[in-house]
C-alpha cells in the first residue's frame, strides 16, 4: 500500500468507529489477523475480533475513538487516540456504573495484503478500571 492509500484506510475505519459498526471495523481486519489489547489480551481471526468489537460497544455504547492522523514506515502504522465513553454494560464482571472514561493511547499496525495483519493497543488500562468504577484506590498523597 502507498502511503496515500494507508491514510485513506483510516480515514475510512474513523468512519466505522464514528458508526461504532463492528462489522466494518472487522472487515479491515486480515482473515488471519492479530489484535492484542489490555482488554482482550490476544485475539485471533476475524470471528474472535469481530466479537471483541461486540465485547467493546456493549460495555460502551456511547464509545467515541478519535485516531489522530497516522504516522505511516512502508507496511508499519501508528495512529494516536483519544476515546470518551460511558460504562453502561456488564466490564470484568460489574454492572454499568455509569462512569464517564477518558482514555488516551497509540495503536501500532502491520499492514497485509491491505488490511491489518496486525494490531497491539496501548494505553492506561489501570486508569480506565478506575475511571470506570471497576478497581478502586487512593491517591498516593
Amino acid at each position: 500500500m502507498t502511503r496515500d492509500e494507508v491514510v485513506q484506510f483510516f480515514e475510512r475505519q474513523q468512519q466505522s468507529w464514528h458508526a461504532r459498526d463492528a462489522t466494518a471495523l472487522t472487515a479491515a481486519h486480515h482473515e488471519h489477523g492479530k489484535l492484542v489489547s489490555p482488554l482482550f489480551r490476544t485475539v485471533e481471526g476475524r470471528p474472535a475480533i469481530l466479537e471483541s468489537y461486540r465485547a467493546l460497544f456493549a460495555m460502551f455504547p456511547d464509545w467515541t475513538y478519535k485516531g489522530d492522523p497516522v504516522v505511516v514506515d512502508a507496511a508499519r502504522v501508528a495512529q494516536p487516540f483519544h476515546v470518551q465513553a460511558t460504562h453502561t454494560g456488564e466490564f470484568m464482571g460489574v454492572p454499568g456504573t455509569g462512569r464517564r472514561v477518558d482514555i488516551h493511547g497509540v495503536r501500532i499496525f502491520e499492514m497485509r495484503d491491505g488490511l491489518i495483519g496486525f494490531e497491539r493497543r496501548y494505553y492506561d488500562f489501570t486508569g480506565l478500571l478506575m475511571q470506570a468504577g471497576v478497581l478502586r484506590g487512593k491517591p498516593a498523597v
